[in-house]
């Protein structure tokens, strides 16, 4: 039996299927298995529309940015009129890695190797010497049919998905659910103020996802950072692909930059599998990038956003991102220890959770299950 094929055995023993039961974590191997993240990144990240930047940040014609979705090289670059295209990250001739760095390109895009040349569109423009001295013609060979190989992708908003395997449903119908929970928010008066590189975290890419998603950590992890948001007030948010928490107060406070605290009312809201924005109302927003890096390892982005034209002072951002780096460092904390805990034979059935609080991140879990199933 294969390690996912375990890890989904546990589980379905473990479910009860009964209202208010106390639900199955999720097995040890799902978080500590090579094999288990290596499927992972077949089933899930490959299949699903994965988020990987963001808009704002292509502005300029010829910016150019090297990803990495499901163990492939993706490049996301912004052509002469500013439209963005996400292609394989790889010459058409030997198969070289084309770009390694962030980097702005004026003009074209070439290959280190034989100097094969792309357009900001991805199509071949020369391949120098390919049909002998100064001869590029080869029969057979047809330039228009060796361009980079463009990844499907969306531009929703300020931020970037991708299809890597090109057969997922629609986006719309796929978001639908993410859409219809977020309408609380008028996305078009986003303004990005700041962002925040939160470096490599040393967890399973899943356990910042849940951790974000339930509620039940809050008044402990966060007893400072988010006082003014007590446990009693929180529920869960199930809405299809669309999972996570909020937090209705009855008093909402003016939140600003200059706030030291979270003590507003906010929804958590995920799209399946990485997509993660926080609405702190009236005023604010962030949305996390978490790149899987390997099993027990994931690197983590996070853009701040003002709701509205508003002044922010350098001070002002400064503080802000002082805020959210100590909110984020206190859930990496926690993450990490739960990486670490998962080494424990204890931990191979996956533990408990709880009906009422941790639902949504359990719900999260049968969707990585069911992928894989898939």
């Amino acid at each position: 039996m294969s390690v996912v094929e375990e890890v989904i055995r546990i589980r379905e023993q473990s479910c009860t299927n009964e209202p208010g039961n106390v639900l199955p974590g999720l097995s040890q191997a799902a978080y500590t298995s090579e094999e288990f993240y290596r499927t992972e990144q077949d089933k899930v990240f490959a299949k699903s529309w994965v988020f990987v930047g963001f808009v704002h940040e292509f502005v300029e014609p010829g910016t150019c940015a090297p990803i990495e979705v499901a163990g492939q090289p993706l490049l996301i670059v912004s052509n002469d009129e500013g439209e963005i295209g996400v292609f394989h990250n790889i010459c058409r001739h030997r198969g070289l890695k084309l770009v390694t760095d962030r980097c702005n390109v004026q003009g074209s895009i070439s290959c280190p190797y034989h100097a094969w040349s792309y357009s900001l569109d991805g199509e071949l423009e020369a391949a120098p010497h390919f049909g002998g001295f100064r001869k590029q013609d080869v029969p057979g060979f047809s330039r228009a049919e060796h361009g980079l190989k463009r990844v499907r992708h969306v531009e929703w908003n300020d931020w970037i998905f991708v299809n890597l395997s090109g057969d997922a449903e629609a986006f719309e119908d796929y978001s639908r659910s993410f859409a219809e929970q977020i309408k609380i928010l008028d996305v078009k008066l986003l303004k990005p103020i700041g962002k925040i590189d939160l470096g490599e975290v040393k967890c399973n890419w899943k356990f910042l996802m849940e951790n974000f998603i339930e509620p039940y950590h809050v008044p402990i992890v966060h007893d400072q950072t988010a006082s003014g948001q007590p446990l009693k007030d929180h529920y869960t948010i199930i809405d299809g692909r669309c999972l996570g928490s909020a937090i209705d107060l009855e008093a909402e406070k003016e939140t600003t930059a200059k706030s030291s605290a979270l003590d507003m009312s906010a929804r958590y809201l995920t799209l399946f599998p990485n997509f993660v924005l926080g609405i702190y109302l009236p005023d604010q927003a962030g949305v996390h990038l978490n790149i899987p890096l390997s099993a027990d390892r994931t690197r983590q982005f996070r853009v701040l956003y003002s709701v509205g034209e508003q002044h922010y002072t350098d001070a002002d951002k400064e503080n802000l991102c002082n805020l959210w780096y100590s909110v984020h460092k206190e859930d990496h904390e926690i993450a990490e220890l739960l990486q670490e805990g998962r080494r424990s034979p204890v931990m191979k059935d996956g533990g408990v959770m709880s009906p009422h609080w941790e639902d949504s991140a359990n719900q999260f879990q049968n969707l990585v299950l069911q992928a894989m199933k898939d």
